[in-house]
């Protein structure tokens, strides 16, 4: 839940006084979130709320009302922080009257004025008729409290006009310093004043006596001689004589006063035309504040004009207010003509694009600019992009700065830009360090730099097009005024009408996104028609496992970005689709790299041996496999809204054939090192168990290895690969989340025994087939035959020889691994049994002596080398006995005994590896 926000505080207003009407700017802090927040304003009292205009949080605008306080506070009430407090206050003027015949620096306001508020024309009683200093002497303006005064004299007034007129309190308020002599001189000053008034009737009555004598002169003269006469002649006469007088008096008049009322007419022609001027002088300025205020870009000054005039002449038939309105309106079409272009115009930002649809909408300009000014964002979104494209393709194309890969022993990878921040390094256990920021460009392929250009791209741009719309359809575009004419509400009416096109213009901005990244990394993912707009990138070698994982990183930051615009998931569904790609695709591609990199290892072999019979290469085989495993591990992992990569089958079944293709790499590797010919093999570093109490046949650190060694080396390392590596690699690949780990392992296990096998059976040729040879040989030495010969004086040399070569066997073993001893023995032993057991029964027949012989020999060899009797050798020793005839006394079975301990005892130094202490020792 998030914090609730400070109350509101007014700390400036200015100007800080002035009449009602006048247009304050008011400063302070936490003055609302935006136009919607604002819901109170009240000045002196007043509520003002009508004409305010909200500019940020720190600044409004707006017109003081008609208060009837004359000073007070500026309190602003908003929904988020309730109502506020304020530094300051205002001063409200009353409007000082000029009369029709003071002279002023200024015109005097209109007498009509308009009413915003009400919507209508209001009447201000005409100025009365007065001096403007009845008393005749100097003004003095007391310091008395207007409230005091008031509160003195309840109901009246100081107007002299006024029919509430209080004389105590004029004096008071302008003549509270006045001396009593000033006074007495305004008093003479009064009555003078009057008298004048009295002398001008008279006046008027003096100017026109000769005139009335005239008329009384004659109308005395007709009567006398209507009495004297009596005749209608007279009459007649008398009565011609008066329409001459009354003719005469009336042209004389007119010649009097002709100059005067012409002149008078003159003046009110005058007047009357300055009084129109004067009142309609707004409209009459219009069309050129129009202009000037377009120029300094005083836009709502001109809408409040436009406003104003609209409903005061919109409708009139008076041909002069026609003309000037008309040329209001052809200002307005122009000036909406420059606000649409404005609108349209880019970049923006939104703030510009919100203020420029709110005039547009006051201003009731055609159409609809909210929506054009959407379209008009979407197609400079998609063609930012493209020409991203366009300008990394023709850098790549101009200059190849495509670098070789980052080495995982010096190098780390890149940190992402701007809102990608930074990440781990390649090298496990390294961190980054920020002044290789810049650097890294330089040695970045061009496709990577791109997709964190453009993704950066959208995410900046994208938002705004996004709040606009949803500004859009909450209505908050239009001003509050819109509401009540009702074109937010069809404004809503048009965003619900429109919601799939502006859903289609999302999805073609993510498709272009998705598509301009597979273009650069995935082209063979593309439609054939779609390689030429999103592709043409020179793929000179696929990008690493490292810069896959670079560029997985970026989008799944931009995807974040959007998902946290409130973005619906099934626009977005495209992006996360491509990061399973991208996601895929950087696992075979490690895979692959990873393959190779083992291949490489051969090259590494030293065959430097430890106490166990093991070089470096199982172990830098198993850490190959891992740091590979540890660096697809943020790949691997599935963050919120993402599948996992193995979800689908083919992808399994590639990822396990990969698997098993890097264990048979590193299997072919080990047979292509123990098959090497002796001139392409380094031995010049090898080690030997020194610690071993037989050393007979060590190899010494200076010596060469010989093939048989490096047969027995590859033996040992096969062995500890069967029983630790390959269960290790396994456990590695399940936490992972591999599949199909199972068959990974049964399939290499059984290529590493298929190629353990034949690597013993070749050592074994190497090493039993020379001693199973030289046993015919040697028996049949000195045309020896087993019918004729002597008694039995000991062992001969061919079966001493034998033994020897089996012990050079045992030391050779011993020296490289003793695990590999029992294994090794026992198959010698069983090929010189097999082959002792066959030469026997080749025999036709033998003498007393020559059974005895072949007993003692057989005997010899099985107690020699009984720890090392296995099932079928001991099988073979007896068949060979059973050829034997059977000793027939105890003489000959004594003198067997006797021989046999005689030979064990002359060769007990020899036979000491074949005691089972030695096995024992071994063994451990």
């Amino acid at each position: 839940m998030s914090r609730a926000r400070q109350p509101p505080l007014v700390t400036g207003i200015s100007p800080n006084e002035g009449i009602s009407w006048t247009k304050v700017t008011i400063r302070g802090e936490n003055l609302g979130t935006g136009p919607t927040d604002l819901i109170g304003l009240t000045i002196c009292g007043h509520n003002c709320l009508l004409t305010a205009e909200w500019m940020s949080a720190s600044k409004i605008v707006c017109r003081v009302g008609q208060a009837k306080n004359d000073k007070g506070d500026i309190i602003v009430t908003t929904k988020s922080g309730g109502k506020g407090t304020s530094t300051v206050s205002f001063k409200l003027l009353k409007p000082e009257k000029i009369g029709i015949l003071d002279q002023s620096a200024v015109w005097v306001d209109e007498v009509n004025y308009y009413d915003m508020r009400t919507d209508r024309n209001k009447g201000i009683p005409p100025l009365s008729l007065r001096p403007a200093n009845p008393l005749g002497i100097e003004i003095d303006k007391g310091r008395f409290p207007q409230k005091d005064l008031e509160a003195l004299f309840p109901g009246m007034s100081a107007d002299f006009t006024s029919e509430n007129f209080s004389a105590a309190w004029y004096l008071i308020e302008n003549h509270s310093t006045t001396s009593f002599d000033q006074l007495k001189t305004a008093v003479v000053n009064l009555k003078k004043q009057a008298n004048k008034k009295n002398e001008g009737s008279l006046a008027y009555v003096k100017g026109g006596l000769s005139t009335f004598f005239e008329a009384q002169d004659a109308l005395s003269a007709i009567h006398q001689k209507l009495e004297a006469d009596g005749t209608e002649k007279v009459e007649g006469s008398m009565t011609q004589k008066l329409e001459n007088v009354l003719n005469r008096a009336s042209n004389t008049a007119d010649t009097l006063f002709q100059e005067v009322l012409g002149r008078k007419d003159k003046a009110d022609s005058t007047r009357n035309a300055l009084n129109v001027l004067q009142r309609f002088k707004f409209l009459f300025n219009l069309p050129l504040n129009i202009e000037r205020n377009i120029q300094k870009g005083d836009y709502d000054v001109v809408i409040n004009d436009y406003e104003k005039a609209k409903s005061l002449f919109g409708k009139t038939e008076v041909q002069v207010f026609k003309k000037y309105y008309a040329e209001v309106e052809t200002r307005i079409e122009a000036l909406r003509e420059l606000l649409l272009d404005k609108l349209l115009e880019t970049p923006s930002t939104l703030h510009d694009q919100k203020r420029y649809i709110r005039y547009l909408s006051d201003l009731h300009a055609p159409g609809d600019p909210a929506w054009q000014c959407i379209g008009a964002q979407h197609q400079w979104i998609l063609q930012l992009m493209h020409n991203c494209k366009e300008s990394y393709v023709k850098e790549q194309k101009g200059k190849d700065i495509f670098c070789p890969m980052l080495d995982l022993d010096s190098d780390v990878r890149p940190s992402p830009i701007g809102h990608l921040g930074q990440t781990a390094s390649l090298k496990r256990g390294s961190s980054f360090q920020s002044g290789r920021d810049d650097a890294w460009r330089y040695k970045a392929p061009q496709q990577v730099v791109f997709v964190e250009k453009l993704t950066k791209l959208v995410v900046s741009q994208l938002p705004n097009f996004w709040k606009l719309w949803i500004s859009y359809v909450n209505g908050s575009l239009f001003s509050e005024t819109a509401e009540k004419s009702g074109q937010m509400e069809r404004s809503k009416k048009n965003a619900r009408q429109r919601q799939n096109d502006f859903k289609k213009m999302i999805q073609e901005v993510m498709h272009c996104l998705v598509k301009l990244i597979r273009g650069a990394l995935l082209p063979f993912s593309l439609r054939e028609g779609e390689s030429r707009q999103y592709g043409g990138w020179e793929m000179k070698s696929e990008l690493s496992g490292q810069w896959l994982t670079h560029v997985i990183q970026t989008v799944r930051l931009s995807s974040e970005s959007l998902t946290a615009l409130e973005i619906p998931n099934d626009m977005l569904q495209i992006v996360q689709d491509l990061i399973l790609d991208l996601r895929v695709r950087c696992i075979l591609v490690t895979l692959q790299h990873t393959a190779e990199d083992i291949k490489r290892l051969a090259e590494k072999e030293d065959w430097v041996v430890d106490n166990e019979g093991l070089t470096s290469l199982p172990s830098q085989f198993e850490q190959c496999i891992v740091h590979s495993l540890q660096s697809l591990k943020t790949v691997l992992d599935c963050k919120p809204g993402e599948a996992s990569v193995f979800q689908q089958q083919k992808t399994q079944e590639d990822v396990c054939q990969l698997s098993i293709g890097i264990m048979q790499v590193f299997i072919d590797c080990l047979e292509q090192l123990s098959t090497k010919p002796d001139g392409d093999i380094d031995t010049a570093h090898l080690s030997v168990d020194v610690s071993s109490p037989d050393l007979f046949g060590s190899i010494h650190e200076d010596s060469s290895l010989s093939s048989e060694q490096r047969l027995l080396i590859a033996l040992s390392n096969c062995r500890y690969l069967e029983r630790h590596t390959f269960l290790n690699i396994a456990e590695h690949f399940e936490k992972h989340g591999f599949q199909g780990v199972e068959k990974i392992t049964q399939v290499s296990m059984e290529s590493l025994k298929e190629l353990d096998q034949r690597l013993f059976e070749m050592y074994i040729e190497f090493k039993a087939d020379p001693i199973v040879g030289s046993l015919e040989p040697g028996i049949y030495a000195g045309y020896f035959d087993w019918k004729d010969c002597l008694v039995p004086a000991g062992v001969r040399n061919y079966l001493k020889e034998a033994l020897v070569n089996i012990i050079a066997v045992h030391a050779e073993v011993f020296t490289i691994s003793k695990d590999l001893v029992p294994r090794v023995m026992s198959r010698v032993v069983e090929a010189v049994s097999e082959e002792l057991s066959r030469l026997m029964q080749c025999v036709s027949s033998f003498s007393k002596n020559g059974a005895l012989q072949a007993r003692l020999e057989i005997c010899a060899l099985r107690d020699t080398v009984a720890i090392y009797l296995t099932p079928e050798s001991n099988s073979s020793f007896k068949q060979a006995l059973e050829a034997l005839p059977q000793l027939s006394s105890g003489t000959e079975k004594k003198l067997l005994e006797e021989l046999l301990n005689k030979f064990k005892s002359s060769m007990h130094l020899q036979l000491t590896c074949f005691q089972a202490s030695s096995s024992a020792m071994m063994k451990t």
